[in-house]
């Protein structure tokens, strides 16, 4: 299948690794060109090198939680791309801990980086989009079933996901596709960290695996492709939607 990518331009926010940068890559294979962007910008520069460079990849290293990043990030993203289609929006995962034990600030600390800074993106991004363009948000599992120790992700990305739908209502009658993707488990740097943390990384492995009807975890290249078909002219009919990409580990429906 020809996804229609070739000439388009593409933002990806936390993309110098993961998830994200998997997802350049899938765009850039397919004759897409990406501005890719995190915090840091030796990752972003390494990310760049690896995709290529100019023309196809460019970065800008820029945090979401300053509220004076997204507009910067998007108007680097018109000068390098010369066009933009459409932005993949991701943000690292909030702290770890039980809704009694998260103490107030790492609420608020979460909110603003997993909330506000993708609404400020999203607000500095639409009045250059046009018709066709696509928004995609990279979410959790977590917005249709809890994760254990994960409180502040259980709490604030449900509610990110509906107000994606709720923008997927604003901008449909101008041709705007907005939706999230709902990753589970798959092999990224954080997951491959948490199960060394756990002292037996072969066993904690096995139960991530475990909890997947596939007996498997994922690999960031799975989770890219779907991601690209989502970002793509190929899916044109496919807005205000949540498409989990987790091995059937998600319950819900």
């Amino acid at each position: 299948m020809d996804l229609g990518l070739g000439g388009r331009g593409y933002l990806l926010t936390g993309a110098s690794r993961g998830l994200g940068f998997a997802t350049a890559r899938a765009l850039v294979d397919d004759g897409a060109r990406v501005l890719v962007s995190s915090r840091s910008a030796d990752s972003v520069a390494a990310a760049v090198a690896s995709l290529g460079g100019a023309p196809a990849a460019s970065g800008s290293a820029a945090d979401l939680a300053d509220p004076e990043a997204p507009a910067r990030l998007v108007q680097e993203a018109r000068e390098q791309l010369g066009r933009v289609d459409g932005a993949l929006i991701s943000v690292g995962g909030p702290a770890t801990g039980t809704v009694l034990e998260a103490p107030e600030e790492a609420w608020r600390a979460a909110y603003d980086s997993v909330v506000l800074g993708p609404l400020r993106l999203v607000r500095s991004l639409v009045p250059h989009l046009g018709d066709g363009a696509v928004i995609a948000f990279v979410l959790s599992t977590s917005v249709r079933q809890p994760i254990g120790d994960l409180a502040i992700s259980n709490g604030l990305r449900p509610g990110l996901a509906m107000t994606a739908k709720a923008l997927a209502d604003e901008l449909g009658p101008r041709g705007i596709r907005v939706l999230g993707l709902l990753p589970g488990p798959i092999a990224t740097d954080r997951l491959v960290d948490t199960e060394a943390a756990s002292g037996d990384p072969a066993a904690a492995r096995a139960r991530n695996a475990a909890r997947v009807p596939l007996g498997r975890v994922g690999s960031p290249e799975e989770f890219a492709r779907v991601a690209a078909f989502a970002l793509s002219p190929a899916a044109s009919y496919v807005t205000g939607t949540m498409i989990a990409v987790d091995g059937g580990a998600t319950r819900a429906l």
